[in-house]
């Protein structure tokens, strides 16, 4: 009897644990219009950890400017033109840190960007059970892992609507060199039938 509190004190840690690194995990789908600019932030004490990963779904050349600064509006990280990245961070100080992805370098062509915020609230450690620093680093890794799974379903699709235009742009072509093919042919035969028709003059 003596050792279910310490059960049910151990549960109740991990279920807010777990309820805790399930808000901290972000997963987002936007549209970057043309010549705009989209930007982000989040409040972060400091030590905390956080992850941006992003990826362009869709839309031009498939690039995209990203850069992420801190309160100060000090550059933690800055990509240009990528079409996939990931910036890490330890924030050095309490504040909101905010983070962009910037399409003005595109006149005309609007994107679709799949971006992760996750991130890890700093604990101390003398205050931290093994256990849930076990949990915690365990749950990072499966953040980690839906991260690349997310990437790879939006190469995926990418990759398909690339190969289907690649098909019908095929499909069409074919149907054009037959239809260009049966006209020469027709107009080969019409030709050689007259030219050895006998003309008679009566």
């Amino acid at each position: 009897m003596a050792r279910l509190p310490y059960t049910q004190l151990f549960l109740s840690r991990c279920l807010v644990l777990l309820i805790t690194l399930q808000v901290a995990v972000n997963s987002h789908l936007i549209d970057v219009n043309a010549g705009q600019k989209e930007c982000f932030f989040e409040d972060l004490s400091k030590n905390d950890k956080m992850t941006v990963t992003y990826q362009v779904g869709g839309g031009g050349h498939l690039d995209i400017d990203f850069w992420l600064a801190d309160p100060d509006e000090k550059l933690l990280g800055k990509h240009v033109k990528q079409s996939t990245g990931q910036i890490d961070i330890t924030a050095d100080k309490n504040g909101r840190y905010e983070y962009c992805f910037s399409n003005q370098m595109s006149a005309i062509a609007d994107k679709i960007v799949s971006f992760n915020v996750h991130g890890v609230i700093y604990v101390d450690d003398d205050v931290v059970a093994p256990i849930e620093r076990e949990i915690r680093a365990l749950a990072h890794g499966l953040a980690a892992v839906k991260d690349e799974q997310e990437y790879i379903v939006v190469r995926e699709k990418t990759h398909r609507n690339t190969a289907e235009s690649t098909n019908s742009r095929v499909k069409w072509w074919s149907i054009l060199q037959a239809v260009v093919l049966f006209s020469v042919v027709a107009w080969q035969v019409y030709y050689l039938k007259s030219f050895f028709e006998v003309k008679r003059i009566i």
